[in-house]
């Protein structure tokens, strides 16, 4: 495993909430980023850390291949992948993402 693929592991499993983005969640790069991080305050998420890939291009394919998906942004709750913003803003609408949230 490389360096940035340790990292990664690392990052997921040491944070409850991790959300690969374009941009911070201060400001969001990407339209998919920002729905992705409005999705995430919805649920009552303050203690979010954000990953943004634009600040580094290994990290940026890195994800890609951590998670064997091909978007950003992606979303890691308690070391799990959970999907990109579609699959957030689905899993939000039924209420399972709430449910994946408070664990």
């Amino acid at each position: 495993m490389s360096d940035v693929q340790n990292w990664i592991k690392e990052t997921v499993t040491n944070n409850p909430v991790v959300l690969f983005m374009k941009g911070t969640a201060q400001f969001p790069q990407c339209g998919f980023s920002g729905r992705a991080v409005q999705i995430l305050k919805a649920c009552g998420v303050d203690n979010i850390v954000t990953v943004n890939v634009l600040e580094d291009p290994e990290v940026r394919q890195g994800i890609k291949e951590f998670s064997n998906w091909p978007t950003i942004p992606q979303l890691y709750v308690r070391g799990e992948f959970i999907g990109g913003s579609d699959i957030m803003s689905e899993m939000f609408e039924s209420g399972e993402l709430q449910t994946v949230l408070k664990g």
